[in-house]
Parts: structure tokens; C-alpha cells; sequence
């Protein structure tokens, strides 16, 4: 990130909460694994403090839909670089889980890879490979929300998606439009919520005053047939927030959020 960025630059937005032992988190920065295409790829792990050196702690993957190359060129960071990823990541650390981001080029193929070497170097990593949920905001959030495809390689424990296109149902283009404009990753493209796992927790966050275009379309079909297929999910409408309310609109509605989400991902991931 260039030294010249402005301190209220996207990529320097933080997420407007705090809470004890944030600071006192561990960060093992740009650890290696290979990405799809077989060459180098670098995760950042945030570990919980005292965590005790042997353990298998759960984790969390903070989903990057963009490929790094185009988001750095238009952002000025890579993903696991933003301040929202960064906090995030202290944030579920604080909370008691690893927190993992990550380069990509390819966005789908690559968190294949990140999940692949989670679990295959899960002792070295310290990380519980059959515990292990997923984070996605905005655009980010069609590519995570393929890993609960039943026909996914492999899946997470559970998944907590803030203000993000979802699926494409009862005939919009919606999610195809936007990830046209934005170049997000949506491999789910065709699919229904009849083609999704049943059994994993979800979070969805709305924002009700979001200005992305047809995004709460997208959310609001997406959960209204959540919900007619009984699927595990738990919905929270934020009714006054913008989009990004978590880095944009600093007040109790926003912390209260950022708390359930938390408490969220330590229910099923901690407790599991």
C-alpha cells in the first residue's frame, strides 16, 4: 500500500469496533503454500493470545472473491492487506479462532488451495482442520458461498456473509451483472439454494439502506428461500446501514452486529 494513501481510504477502513486482547494478538505473516497454478501463494494466520503452542485452535478463512492483481491495481493493496481484512482478523483472533487471509490469482482454484493447505498442514499451522468456517463481505461473498455447494470439494463448518450477493434466483442477473462490472469471482452462477449443503450454519448480515446495485434483491430472495427450506440461518437486518456499515457507520447498531457475528463463529466453531 503506497505511503501517500489517505488515511480514509477504503483500503485503510477499519472495522469500527474493539474489544480486549485484539492488540495482544499473534500474526504469522505471509506464511507459503502453492496456489492452483502451482506457484506461490502467501496466508497471513492471526492466533489467538496465549494460545498454547501445541493446540489445534479452529480457524477462520476471510474469502477473497477478487484475484490480487486487478483489486491491487484499483484498490492499491492486496486483499489480506486491506484494514478491513487486518481487523477482522485481530478481531476473530481476540475471539478465540485463527484467523487466516491470503493472496490469490484465481480466485476459486486458489481457496481450494488455501483449504487444502489448512488441512494438510493443520499440526504445523496449529489449526483444527475439522473445524474450520468462512468470512465474506459485498462481492466477495458469491465465491464463498460456493464452497457450501453440494458438490463442493470442501466445505466449511459453518459461514458468516455480510452485505453480499448471493444467488441468482426466479430469474435475475443481478449477481452475473455485478460481478460483470466489479469482476468478482461467482462460480455459482445457474445454481439454487437446493444446491447447497442444508446442514451449515449461516449469518447473513443486511444492510437495509445498501446502495450496491440490486444487491438486497439478491439477499432478500436468497433468504426468503433459505428460510422456506428451513436451512440453519440467522438473519440480522441492520435497517438505517449503508453498505460497509461495519467500517462506514460508527455507532452501537454497528458494534452490536460485529458482536453477534463473533459470537456467531465461536458458538459453532469454539464449542463444536
Amino acid at each position: 500500500m503506497s505511503q501517500g494513501t489517505p488515511d480514509d481510504h477504503i483500503s485503510k477502513k477499519r472495522v469500527l469496533y474493539d474489544m480486549p486482547g485484539a492488540e495482544a494478538v499473534t500474526v504469522r505473516s505471509d506464511v507459503e503454500f502453492r496456489g492452483s497454478d502451482g506457484d506461490s501463494l502467501a496466508m497471513d494466520l492471526y492466533y489467538p493470545p496465549g494460545v498454547v503452542a501445541d493446540a489445534r485452535t479452529p480457524a477462520v478463512v476471510i474469502v477473497a472473491g477478487y484475484p490480487d492483481p486487478g483489486f491491487q491495481r484499483v484498490v492499491g493493496c492486496r486483499f489480506k492487506e486491506m484494514g478491513s481484512s487486518m481487523s477482522w482478523g485481530r478481531l476473530i483472533a481476540a475471539s478465540g479462532m485463527v484467523a487466516v487471509t491470503y493472496t490469490n490469482r484465481e480466485p476459486a482454484a486458489d481457496l481450494d488451495a488455501v483449504f487444502a493447505h489448512l488441512r494438510r498442514s493443520s499440526a504445523a499451522l496449529r489449526v483444527d482442520e475439522k473445524r474450520i468456517g468462512i468470512w465474506a463481505s459485498s462481492g466477495n461473498v458469491p465465491l464463498a458461498l460456493s464452497t457450501l455447494l453440494n458438490s463442493a470439494k470442501r466445505r466449511p463448518a459453518c459461514a458468516a456473509f455480510l452485505y453480499g450477493y448471493m444467488l441468482d434466483l426466479d430469474g435475475s442477473t443481478a449477481v452475473a451483472d455485478a460481478a460483470q462490472t466489479w469482476r468478482f469471482a461467482a462460480p455459482c452462477s445457474g445454481k439454487s439454494v437446493a444446491d447447497l449443503a442444508s446442514d451449515i450454519p449461516l449469518f447473513l448480515a443486511r444492510a437495509g439502506r445498501d446502495e450496491m446495485p440490486r444487491l438486497n434483491d439478491s439477499l432478500d430472495r436468497f433468504i426468503a428461500a433459505a428460510l422456506n427450506g428451513n436451512m440453519p440461518a440467522t438473519v440480522v437486518n441492520c435497517p438505517d446501514a449503508p453498505h460497509a456499515f461495519d467500517l462506514l457507520a460508527d455507532g452501537e447498531a454497528t458494534r452490536e452486529v460485529v458482536r453477534q457475528i463473533l459470537a456467531f463463529l465461536r458458538f459453532h466453531l469454539v464449542r463444536a
